[in-house]
């Protein structure tokens, strides 16, 4: 008996399970609720693993006139948030017999070509980060303007998209400017992205709302790309220019906080005891730094796996529920009171 034909099939399953063939197929195609109780699907999904059986994906798509395949449109491979995206992502469509194609756009953002011959053909729908949206144009052509679109971290303003997973981005700014006006903080720099997108408009927003109704509070923003070096060399200028100098320094991401963190150094000055330093997404890169960085907890996975339930529950004809996902402000070393000759009286 060769290898093929020794593996277990459907029917395998239901004789061992004492069920029926369509029965099997109805739970493991995730078909049974309210047709077949939870201990018979259990029992079947139990049988199935006891004995190795993997369905015929290629058979039963061609049957269902479906890929069960989704793609997942991220800036970047290795920014670690996208990656922890992915991470949910995946796993929710595995739990439901769906496979998740990672698909970064070229340089972290702006189009790319289709990375299939037929969107339409090779997906299901698709998943994207609006830092990647310019990428939608290729993969969405003709062919695939109808596929079902998740949108994460984007305008819900916006048109075009099936449903939308959002962060609570403007709390989170909140969190931060809040925690460092209670330190008695009044000259801020905010370390803006250069990376034009919805979810850094927001954080721009954020700050000077958070700001508005605090006397003597002023806030200089300068941009930089999401790396650690273009981040250092625009602190360094706003840092070395003539004026008083700001005592925190409010960054869109990590990254551009690492960057700020080397210039403070650089230029012979100590984080937090003369400028403090908050970031945004608690990578791992936040606790490698010295000291540690304070910054806004993002979660990350919980983003891939409800954008993932989204897109399955556009698939089966339903509207998905829609609310931001909390984020929390995660206080480390690298933020204290500004200087004694800068104070003011710290708040409750």
């Amino acid at each position: 008996m060769t290898e093929q034909s020794a593996r277990p099939t459907s029917r395998d399953v239901a004789r061992a399970a004492g069920v029926s063939q369509a029965t099997v197929s109805l739970v493991l195609g995730d078909k049974w609720p309210g047709r077949v109780s939870e201990r018979t699907a259990g029992l079947v999904r139990d049988t199935a693993r006891a004995l190795g059986y993997r369905p015929n994906l290629a058979a039963r798509n061609l049957r269902l006139g479906t890929t069960r395949t989704a793609l997942l449109v991220v800036p970047a491979l290795t920014n670690e948030f996208f990656a922890r995206v992915y991470t949910g992502a995946a796993a929710v469509a595995a739990e439901h017999g769906f496979g998740v194609v990672l698909y970064p756009s070229p340089a972290g953002i702006g189009p790319a070509r289709d990375p299939f011959a037929s969107a339409r053909a090779a997906l299901d729908g698709v998943i994207a980060s609006s830092m990647a949206s310019d990428a939608l144009d290729a993969i969405r052509g003709t062919d695939g303007a109808d596929l079902p679109l998740v949108m994460l971290d984007s305008d819900p303003a916006a048109p075009g998209s099936a449903a939308q997973v959002n962060l609570d981005i403007a709390d989170g700014i909140r969190q931060v400017t809040d925690h460092l006006l209670g330190l008695g903080h009044r000259r801020l720099l905010h370390l803006a992205s250069a990376v034009p997108s919805w979810t850094f408009d927001v954080r721009t927003d954020a700050l000077a709302s958070a700001v508005r109704n605090t006397p003597d509070v002023t806030v200089r923003k300068v941009s930089a790309a999401l790396e650690v070096g273009a981040a250092r060399e625009a602190t360094e200028r706003t840092l070395a220019a003539p004026g008083p100098r700001p005592t925190a320094i409010v960054c869109d991401d990590d990254i551009l906080a690492a960057g700020a963190c080397k210039a403070v150094r650089r230029l012979g000055l100590r984080v937090p005891e003369d400028i403090s330093v908050t970031g945004f997404d608690d990578l791992a890169l936040s606790t490698a730094l010295e000291p540690e960085l304070t910054t806004v907890q993002l979660p990350a996975e919980q983003v891939g796996e409800r954008g993932m339930a989204a897109l399955l529950t556009v698939l089966d004809g339903q509207r998905p529920k829609t609310a931001d996902l909390p984020v929390s402000l995660v206080v480390r070393g690298s933020t204290a009171p500004p200087p004694p000759d800068t104070a003011r009286p710290r708040t409750t």
